[in-house]
């Protein structure tokens, strides 16, 4: 069973801007990941479902997050059927992350009140993800789809979706800062937060620091932006 509700997820993403999007096939690996990421002021987190046996990793980072990280929302990413969302809520998953829109995957999350973010690409889907009970919608990938234009359009004529936009952002603050201008509601990043040694092994200090430093330029943006109102 989920250790955070629906709302919490929702509210807690809002908070912390930055979403880390990871995989690995060695638990430790992810583990260690998971840390340098909490220490860096992460609290949520998705783990992708990329690899073999990714549930059998995932179930022991919920383990390691419930005693090491205990104000770590975990979560699962990459999930295109509903009997696969079934798998990670019986596990304990806090929210599913989806890269399309399923309408079964929005059921069984809804019959659990487990979180949903599925993948859209237009307001339509969407308006039709809302619809099935979708708090928070991925926009993914971010920037083939329309990246920051596509979320200030979209947000126009719809000011009360929540977007997260996932794929391909980078940690320069600017661009943050613009997808937040757009109207954000957090952003999804994956491989540029996870720095490596020049060995190719990840350096998880880098990792906290890099972290610390992303989450500080959003947080920083929408408290000036909230003082100026």
């Amino acid at each position: 069973m989920a250790r955070f509700s629906r709302i919490e997820v929702a509210l807690e993403s809002y908070n912390t801007v930055v979403i880390p999007v990871f995989y690995h096939s060695d638990v430790e690996v992810c583990k260690k990941i998971l840390s340098a990421c909490y220490e860096g002021g992460v609290r949520v987190f998705e783990f992708t479902n990329r690899g073999e046996a990714a549930h059998i990793i995932f179930k022991e980072l919920l383990d390691y997050a419930k005693e090491s990280c205990p104000e770590m929302i975990l979560g699962i990413g990459s999930v295109v059927d509903a009997p696969t969302a079934g798998l990670y809520i019986q596990l304990g998953a806090n929210f599913i992350v989806s890269p399309i829109l399923n309408q079964d995957i929005a059921k069984v999350c809804n019959r659990r009140k487990v979180s949903w973010m599925p993948g859209c690409g237009s307001l339509t889907e969407i308006s039709q993800a809302e619809e099935l009970g979708a708090e928070i919608v991925k926009i993914f990938p971010a920037k083939q789809v329309g990246g920051v234009e596509f979320i200030k359009a979209a947000k126009a004529p719809c000011p009360w979706s929540s977007i997260m936009p996932t794929g391909g952002i980078t940690l320069d603050p600017s661009e943050l800062v613009e997808f937040l201008t757009a109207g954000a509601h957090c952003i999804g990043m994956g491989s540029q937060l996870f720095k490596k040694n020049t060995d190719g092994a990840f350096d998880y200090a880098k990792i906290t620091e890099a972290t610390l430093s992303a989450i500080e330029v959003c947080q920083v943006f929408r408290e000036n932006k909230a003082l100026s109102v």
